[in-house]
């Protein structure tokens, strides 16, 4: 896939002049445009948000005028508000009193705004974004594309997306342990990129895309980002016999249709058939990441039915695509949600500003399904993929594949210190046999609670589940011994030692009930239920 460049005079030319940009962020910051003051019950609150989030920004607009009218204070960040999020032309003194430093001029030179008369209008969609992840809390401004509620139709295919659903996933789900160098591949905005210089020394962040690379290099400045280098092209041809030690990518996994009249939208669509692209992205991790280096990613994934072709085997089919890069690595795959084509058709022509009930609608709803009833797929699933280079080459990879599709447990700062310890607990047992497992002395996690039902007047339960309340929250059916067992690890018995006098209390063998045990110990240790 050869580099793209913007096709039309519509793509803002922006500006990244340190003195305009300090001027901006002085603005920004004394009108009060913040995700806390805007989302909060001072400006539109959780009704606007939740409707604006769906795609509606009526109610939004309506909440910020009331809000403007009963505190004369918010007006400024109402003004920005309304026109670089909701995209309503504002009156040119409103801007004026909401950017007093850098003016209309200055930020019509840095390429955000034009005037027309009397009012202003954004070339550009500018809003704030805050986060907490392991290094503390942070806020930026986010500059991308104009979306699907201002200009009122189809997305232009070298759109450049904000944050969205997926990039914010991915942000939460970044492992934040210091690193030399991170590659975000496919940066868009350079949301990823952004994160990852919280925690490497030197980002590398490539795309395919000019017109994205441009919005990335803005944010950068804008937000005092340093150490992030820019690479225009495709996948991993600018890092092309380089090594990284994280690897961060939200891919254009989306599948579409390789046919005449559909779009094909940068940010989400890489050109391939069905998921081959998230499979080419997998095939050269290992390539790309140096020994104990670590690669995160999003991705769709299909699965045939009868006739489909080889190899359409769903969240499987990811431990084959490592395999073919020729590297040993660990992947972890965690599917997250599961779509039939109709649905995920649907989700998808919507995402590029086609409105259901329109003959491009059907058109193009005609031309997904006829794609996937070619290829014999039957369902999409996407998740989350982790894949590991192992420090020694020679050590037997790990392969892990799970389908969680209910809700997270509570991860104050991201799901990235969960993924972590689960990647060090494989690590650790690896190599460790079931007598250097009983060898050891566990403690149960401080987030594990016990839930037990019983029949009316019964003293025994009929069921006994042990419950995370962080991670992925996890719930695993745990008989008498294994919470018992979980119960007594308090790091004063070994695992052995705690089965020895189990065995005795229940009348049991004790090598049948090891045998029994030590596998789920295992597994509860892999996912931070117990800890070495």
């Amino acid at each position: 896939m050869p580099p793209t460049t913007p096709t039309d005079d519509s793509t803002p030319h922006l500006s990244i002049d340190p003195e305009a940009l300090a001027r901006l962020r002085a603005d920004l910051a004394s009108s009060g445009f913040t995700v806390e003051r805007l989302q909060g019950a001072d400006a539109w609150g959780s009704q606007a948000g939740a409707a604006l989030f769906r795609g509606e920004r009526v109610a939004a607009r309506r909440a910020l005028a009331r809000s403007a009218a009963r505190d004369e204070s918010l007006r400024p960040a109402a003004t920005l508000a309304s026109l670089f999020v909701l995209g309503y032309p504002q009156d040119v003194d409103a801007v004026v009193d909401a950017l007093p430093t850098i003016g209309v001029e200055g930020a019509a030179a840095l390429g955000l705004v034009a005037s027309e008369g009397d009012s202003v209008r954004a070339l550009v969609d500018l809003r704030p974004y805050a986060f907490v992840d392991a290094s503390g809390e942070a806020s930026w401004w986010i500059a991308s594309d104009l979306g699907e509620l201002v200009v009122e139709g189809a997305l232009r295919e070298d759109h450049v997306l904000g944050v969205g659903g997926a990039s914010a996933t991915l942000a939460g789900l970044m492992i934040s342990r210091q690193v030399d160098r991170a590659l975000d591949l496919g940066t868009g905005c350079g949301i990823q990129a952004l994160h990852a210089a919280r925690h490497a020394r030197h980002v590398v962040a490539t795309d395919i895309s000019q017109r994205a690379l441009d919005y990335a290099a803005f944010n950068a400045a804008l937000n005092l980002v340093d150490g992030i280098e820019l690479r225009l092209g495709s996948l991993f041809e600018p890092v092309a016999g380089e090594a990284f030690d994280h690897i961060v990518s939200n891919p254009p996994f989306v599948i579409t249709p390789r046919a005449e009249g559909v779009p094909e939208y940068e940010y989400r669509d890489g050109g391939m058939v069905g998921d081959d692209l998230v499979a080419s992205v997998v095939e050269g991790l290992g390539r790309h990441l140096a020994p104990g280096g670590v690669a995160q990613l999003l991705g769709n994934w299909e699965s045939g039915g009868a006739g489909a072709v080889a190899g359409k085997k769903g969240a499987y089919s990811v431990a084959d695509w490592a395999a073919r890069g020729g590297v040993p690595v660990d992947v972890w795959v965690v599917e997250r949600e599961v779509q039939d084509p109709t649905a995920y058709s649907e989700t998808w022509i919507r995402d590029g500003g086609t409105r259901p009930g329109s003959a491009d609608f059907e058109r193009l709803y005609e031309a997904w399904l006829g794609d996937f009833e070619a290829r014999s797929v039957v369902e999409v699933g996407f998740g989350y993929l982790t894949v590991r280079r192992p420090v020694d080459d020679a050590s037997r990879p790990v392969v892990r594949t799970e389908r969680l599709l209910g809700g997270l447990g509570q991860n104050d700062v991201g799901l990235g210190a969960h993924l972590l310890g689960t990647l060090d607990a494989i690590e650790l047992l690896r190599d460790l046999d079931d007598e250097q497992l009983a060898a050891r002395r566990l403690v149960v996690a401080g987030d594990v609670t016990e839930e037990r039902h019983y029949w009316p007047g019964n003293d025994d339960p009929t069921v006994i589940s042990l419950r995370q309340g962080g991670g992925f929250a996890r719930t695993v059916d745990s008989g008498t011994a294994l919470s018992a067992l979980v119960g007594a690890c308090d790091g004063e018995l070994s695992v052995g030692a705690i089965v020895g006098a189990l065995a005795q209390l229940l009348g049991a063998d004790e090598a049948a009930l090891r045998s029994e045990l030590l596998p789920q110990v295992r597994e509860l240790v892999t996912t931070g239920m117990l800890r070495a």
